[in-house]
């Protein structure tokens, strides 16, 4: 046994002896520089190769052309491509979606199978166009892009039906707007914080604060397969769990959904979970005809295969007012009625595939997709009962977005009808840059034959409304960062006395997303 292991020490003695000869031999005969600094040797043999031996710092091919780094072959050619100190994986911008080269070797693996088409669910990356990134693949080389937030990304559901599901499908993959798929769809932690000055042309008021704080927290519920949470805190006057979601598969590409407060037709209230073109959604288009429940439940999901058709239905209710907050209900004017709702929508993709969670805030150029959802509802509050009905539209197209909602409500208690709309232009000016928008709508309230004797909660503030308003944001931190020049035109009459309040503010809020 002893001369066993002796005679394997001497040939591995023996190896690495020949290899170190070897070694000598071949630096004897190596040049005293790179003799070329694109090959991918390491000519003079000094453990560094191409440009990252400094005999290649002047060499042309070394040199940067102010291109960012934005690809798995520029985060790895020791060249600050872009210029801004940071070299290859030490440059957050190789951290993007679908860079892997300064991540793990299984990463890098599943890269390359994507890239060799090989069947890992993933869709086979094409060559990049130099200058471009792999946002600029949404909606091409198969890809239909119909999967672009972190609830759709988080399914278990191919919802555009290109063939790829979640995280394997481009929008998943490399829109920035989606957290879920970066590295590994785990729990994740976000921020969302405004900080807001503003001046007021009408009354001469300033403003400047620190808006709007929230922590999320999302992600797959843990040993649920497919399924979705977010929790959203809120920190203002005082800290508070503004809103819990909770949605788990049920079989077929379907859903269940748990949440608190929601109950109703649309999404744009989820303030963490949807991004505004005019930063804040329009109020007088929802204030009279969503109102909060103290829980609520929907079930929702294809119609058709290939997600052209979809619907979701939800009923919810409580006792009292709610604002979304989890156990943050309160009574007003000493009444106790419990409140309810139901109802149900129906979502059509006419072209192309877009969901009601996408974000209208367009970052890069998307292709051309046209949604109409139509929903109705039943609604019994603590002092009115009414029948309302939604319509939605949405179209984009490369840097131009459209969007338009209105509601239409029959009060059956004060025999009234009330109405309001929205529209919404988008316009991608410079890519990854500069996004303009601007809105106008207005509600009407409708004269009420038969008015209540005292007239409590919303009730109140059911006056005839105007707004329009105009935006220009500036991303200057990728899509994370951004500075928004809002102007507001907002007039208000009241239908009692006949007096108007009319505000013009102009604001500057800056926003970190992330």
């Amino acid at each position: 046994m002893r001369s066993s292991i002796t005679a394997a020490f001497t040939v591995l003695l023996a190896l690495g002896l020949g290899s170190a000869f070897t070694s000598v031999a071949r630096a004897a005969d190596a040049p005293e520089k790179e003799t070329s600094c694109t090959d991918g040797v390491d000519d003079d043999l000094d453990t560094v190769t191409d440009c990252a031996d400094a005999d290649c710092y002047a060499d042309p091919a070394c040199q940067p052309d102010g291109v960012a780094e934005n690809s798995n072959e520029r985060c790895h050619d020791w060249i600050d491509n872009d210029q801004d100190g940071h070299i290859d994986c030490d440059d957050s911008d190789c951290e993007g979606p679908g860079i892997t080269v300064c991540k793990g070797s299984w990463d890098r693996q599943q890269a390359k199978a994507a890239s060799n088409g090989s069947n890992n669910g993933n869709q086979a990356l094409p060559e990049l166009p130099e200058g471009s990134s792999f946002e600029d693949l949404l909606g091409k080389a198969g890809d239909i892009d119909g999967e672009r937030n972190d609830q759709d990304c988080a399914d278990g559901i191919d919802n555009d039906g290109d063939g790829a599901v979640d995280c394997a499908d481009f929008g998943c993959r490399f829109d920035p707007s989606v957290l879920v798929c970066r590295e590994a769809p785990n729990i994740r932690f976000s921020v969302v914080s405004f900080i807001q000055g503003s001046y007021n042309f009408e009354s001469e008021e300033k403003d400047f604060n620190f808006k709007t704080l929230q922590l999320r927290a999302f992600g797959p519920i843990p040993f649920i397969q497919d399924s979705f949470f977010l929790l959203s805190s809120r920190f203002e006057k005082s800290p508070r769990l503004t809103f819990a979601m909770f949605q788990i598969p049920i079989g077929g590409g379907y859903y269940l959904n748990i949440n608190s407060g929601g109950g109703g037709l649309t999404s744009a209230l989820i303030r963490s979970a949807t991004k505004q073109l005019l930063v804040e959604a329009p109020y007088y288009l929802y204030s009279a005809f969503e109102q909060g429940n103290g829980a609520a439940v929907e079930i929702g999901g294809p119609i058709t295969n290939d997600g052209k058709l979809n619907y979701y239905v939800f009923g919810g209710g409580g006792s009292g007012r709610y604002s979304g907050n989890v156990g943050g209900r309160y009574f007003t004017y000493d009444n106790t009625n419990f409140t309810y709702a139901f109802g149900a929508q129906l979502d059509f993709n006419a072209i192309g595939h877009t969901s009601r969670w996408d974000s209208p805030m367009l970052f890069v150029p998307v292709p051309t997709a046209l949604n109409f959802r139509l929903g109705a509802k039943y609604d019994q509050r603590a002092q009115e009962r009414y029948p309302a009905f939604n319509m939605q539209a949405t179209f984009k197209s490369g840097p131009l977005i459209l969007l338009g909602e209105g509601y239409l409500k029959r009060e059956l208690e004060f025999e009234s009808w009330q109405g309001a709309y929205n529209f919404q232009i988008g316009f991608l000016a410079i890519k990854k840059t500069l996004l303009l928008a601007a809105d106008f709508g207005q509600y009407l309230a409708g004269e009420m034959k038969n008015p209540p004797a005292v007239a409590e909660t919303d009730i109140r503030r059911q006056d005839d409304e105007t707004q329009w308003r105009v935006a220009l944001h500036w991303y200057f931190f990728r899509n994370i960062g951004v500075l928004s020049l809002l102007y507001d035109d907002h007039l208000v009459k009241d239908n009692t006395s006949g007096t108007e309040t009319h505000d013009r503010i102009l604001s500057l809020i800056a926003q970190y997303r992330f």
